[in-house]
């Protein structure tokens, strides 16, 4: 039941001719010193066509396979004997090699097939390619081991394969020989063969560009090779991958993940109708499932299937972004990191994510999320021929000076979570690096909210830093040159992204004309009313089992001021009685009031106050968490907020009751919304966020120490 392991090379030139290229193999027979475990080889056949023009020759090899000696004892051998059968076809410039082995190949069927032919484009190159297929039946119950002892074995006798070549052209090279004359027909009369195969003069200026190679490619040896800088620089064929090709465009891949991304391509090639992506996509979705060529196959297709229903490859040409997103969305490009890859910077906290939802709805703003992912795409193949070597993923600089209520707002939550997930489907192992810069308290709130639908490899690539901790070290200098940092950012580089700022509330659309683009975000919410009158506080139960969760709170101050607490008791309130608020007090107009706390209560031995009181003055939006140091019983309260005493006040005691009575004729309401956070959670962010050294370190700080405990309410003006 095991699965067939199949290997596919890309496609290796030599630039030498094909008849040195074979003198030089000759050399690794009998034995070949660069391969140990090569031991012995005998032939067992050998046959020679009448002109000289064929000759096979079937070999015996005996390989001392590096394995545990348990598994040689268990398998009863010493050495693994395969039969190698070279073909050479000295007219047509042609050597196929098939190799099988011949021990237990009951059990275990290895076959490999290479061959070495002239480079279509250049006759004084050659070119070498391999595949491999590995089917193990059975083994002793080691199938798995034996798998990856072949596999390790097989991988580093490909990467071998090549300084083999390369060792014996250069020891020929050492003896004087740097060419081998051509196979020509044997013929009775002389003048004949110099007319029917005028040879070339043959100089070794061949040789230069294999020095070149060595050190990478110039950029100036890529514009000679080819016409234009985005074909393959060795020029193989159009469906053919070449080595020189995958290092220059694609990065350094190991010879299996190689083999992934060459038989990926090949089977879209035979089976995709349509639009065939770059090889460059192609691998990131390889990389998002590690090499998995069946899973990457399956998310590959989804995506091009649903790029094909939205119109994606035609998002840059043809759409424009209505003036709401150029004015008010405020990120854009901006030139680029260290490492070459494209910048992109997102001033969030400026950013008015409420209001763009309600002028445009959420279908729009993704419209705008792809188009920049898009564009993403193309900078990095335009990166990656500027600065001569693969880029395939941007970096991304988001500021959250500024971050405040309006951005937890659920409705805007749940369209970035949607624009995440479409983003993380489609266009995977796009983010090299991702900068949160000047990152508030209400931070980890949202991050809770965003992170468990980020995928692990993604969220590794994150770096958060507090208030100005990007200036100091290993801040933002590690990552970006110091005369691109923007102005806004205390750097020198004026920066073109838009400055964000409120959307004007006359932009935007009814609830009807957004109904009309099927987005019904706006008629759910999850927010409860409450009123809250003097004398009468509005008290919501929270009961925490596990220590060090997260209670985290987000309330409109809609009418009147109020003080808001958080205590903790270790016995339950008696719950509301119902005679005295009865179930209209749910129905009532003036939403739910609610008191948990006993009158006979005291602070400080029935229950404690675990946050300052804040007090929050009408029109203010504020949130909130608190991370729980015991189980046990939390109340929310939101009081009426009663001027203050003449104690600390210069108003005469008159003006002072004058001034609360008129008051209390008036309700206060609040709109609030509560939720808590389980602690592995919040943890599984909280790590990402203490790695780096960034200032939530107290949120931490407060799940240990016990001397304090922090609060991290913040308002928004």
């Amino acid at each position: 039941a095991a699965m067939v392991q199949k290997y596919q090379s890309p496609v290796r030139v030599y630039k030498h001719p094909f008849e040195l290229i074979m003198a030089a193999y000759e050399r690794r027979f009998p034995t070949c010193p660069l391969i140990p475990m090569f031991v012995a080889s005998d032939t067992v056949s050998e046959h020679k066509s009448e002109d000289g023009a064929i000759h096979v020759i079937e070999r015996r090899c005996k390989l001392d396979i590096d394995a545990p000696r348990l598994l040689k004892k268990i398998a009863g051998v010493d050495y693994v004997y395969f039969v190698q059968k070279n073909s050479l076809n000295r007219r047509e410039r042609t050597l196929h090699i098939e190799a099988y082995n011949e021990t237990f190949s009951n059990r275990v069927i290895i076959n490999e097939h290479c061959s070495y032919t002239v480079h279509p484009d250049n006759e004084d190159w050659t070119c070498f390619e391999q595949s491999a297929s590995l089917d193990i039946k059975s083994f002793f119950g080691f199938e798995s081991t034996v798998e990856k002892i072949a596999m390790k074995q097989y991988t580093s006798n490909i990467k071998k394969g090549k300084e083999i070549i390369e060792y014996y052209l250069k020891q020929l090279e050492e003896e004087g020989i740097t060419f081998v004359p051509r196979w020509t027909p044997p013929v009775a009369c002389k003048s004949e063969s110099s007319t029917s195969h005028p040879r070339r003069p043959v100089s070794p200026a061949i040789n230069i560009p294999e020095s070149a190679t060595k050190e990478g490619l110039s950029n100036k040896e890529i514009l000679n090779t080819s016409s234009s800088p985005s074909e393959p620089t060795a020029g193989t064929p159009d469906d053919k991958l070449d080595a020189d090709y995958i290092k220059r465009y694609l990065g350094d891949l190991t010879p299996m993940q190689e083999s992934c991304l060459i038989r990926l391509r090949q089977w879209l090639q035979e089976t995709h109708k349509g639009k065939i992506p770059k090889d460059e996509h192609i691998l990131r979705f390889l990389r998002a499932r590690d090499f998995n060529i069946d899973k990457a196959r399956e998310i590959l297709c989804q995506s091009l299937t649903w790029r094909k229903q939205h119109q994606v490859d035609y998002i840059l040409d043809t759409w424009n972004p209505p003036q709401v997103l150029q004015d008010y969305y405020a990120g854009g490009w901006h030139h680029h990191d260290k490492d070459g890859r494209p910048l992109y910077v997102l001033r969030l906290g400026q950013m008015d994510t409420k209001g763009l939802v309600r002028a445009l709805g959420e279908e729009a703003l993704l419209r705008y999320v792809l188009s920049i992912n898009e564009e993403g795409l193309r900078r990095c193949e335009e990166n990656t021929k500027v600065f001569g070597r693969p880029i395939s993923s941007w970096t991304c600089l988001v500021d959250l000076e500024g971050l405040n209520m309006r951005h937890l707002w659920r409705p805007g939550v749940k369209a970035l979570l949607r624009i995440i997930e479409v983003v993380e489907a489609n266009y995977p192992e796009t983010l090299g690096r991702l900068l949160i810069l000047r990152a508030p308290r209400v931070f980890p709130v949202l991050w809770t909210l965003v992170s468990p639908f980020i995928d692990d490899n993604t969220r590794k690539k994150f770096l958060i830093y507090a208030g100005n901790d990007y200036q100091g070290p290993g801040g933002l200098l590690d990552y970006i040159d110091k005369e691109i940092i923007p102005d806004f950012l205390g750097g020198e580089c004026m920066c073109e992204v838009p400055e964000g700022g409120l959307v004007p509330k006359s932009l935007y659309r009814t609830a009807e004309e957004l109904e009309n683009e099927d987005i019904k975000l706006w008629t759910e919410t999850i927010y409860q009313s409450a009123s809250v009158f003097k004398g009468a506080p509005h008290e919501v139960l929270i009961q925490i089992v596990d220590a060090s969760s997260v209670i985290t709170w987000d309330f409109d101050v809609c009418k009147g001021d109020i003080v808001f607490n958080i205590f903790h008791s270790k016995r339950a309130p008696q719950p509301p009685k119902k005679d005295s608020l009865g179930a209209h007090s749910i129905t009532s107009p003036g939403g739910n009031n609610v008191q948990l706390i006993d009158k006979v209560w005291q602070l400080g031995r029935d229950y404690s106050m675990v946050e300052s009181p804040l007090i929050c003055k009408e029109g203010e939006s504020v949130q909130g968490s608190h991370v729980t140091r015991w189980p046990g019983f939390y109340i929310l309260q939101w009081k009426f907020h009663s001027m203050p005493a003449c104690a600390t006040t210069n108003l005469p005691r008159v003006d002072d009751v004058l001034a609360s009575l008129q008051v209390s004729s008036h309700k206060c309401k609040v709109m609030y919304y509560t939720e808590v956070i389980g602690s592995e959670d919040f943890r599984g962010s909280m790590t990402s966020l203490e790695s780096s050294h960034s200032g939530f370190s107290q949120l931490s700080a407060a799940t240990t120490s016990s001397s304090q405990s922090h609060s991290s309410s913040m308002i928004s003006r």
